[in-house]
């Protein structure tokens, strides 16, 4: 991690609120396509079903996704993406279920890669996600 750079802090997802209130993953996708707490809700749902390639595709959709927001609030490739900071959390769990998923599907080099950029983002990340 490049203690250097400034921590990222990614805006509100309005996705998260209606994740936490029960609402249906595939219904917040729809009306929430950015969200990458969306897209992680769908991974885990699959991944905790054993579909391992439904899993890893919304999981790559919602690591991508966060990609893409992390680089609009500022993130230049390197730097801590905090798990205390509750909307970085979709992000961080998209990439932790992209590591296990590709791990399943035996993608070893993929599954070290993102176990290490979570690592990098933020140990507690992946400590708190296992």
């Amino acid at each position: 991690m490049d203690l250097l750079a400034p921590r990222t802090l990614l805006p509100v997802d309005p996705a998260t609120a209606k994740l936490a209130a029960g609402a249906d993953p595939v219904q917040v996708a729809t009306e929430h396509p950015t969200s990458s707490a969306a897209w992680a809700a769908l991974a885990e749902e699959a991944l905790g079903r054993g579909f391992w390639i439904e899993g890893y595709a919304y999981a790559r959709t919602g690591y991508h996704r966060g990609l893409d927001a992390l680089r609009k609030a500022g993130w230049r490739g390197t730097g801590p993406v905090p798990w205390s900071h509750e909307p970085n959390q979709g992000f961080l769990r998209a990439l932790h279920a992209l590591a296990v998923a590709a791990a399943a599907i035996d993608e070893t080099d993929e599954a070290s890669r993102c176990a290490a950029f979570l690592a990098d983002c933020d140990p507690a990340a992946a400590a708190a996600l296992g």
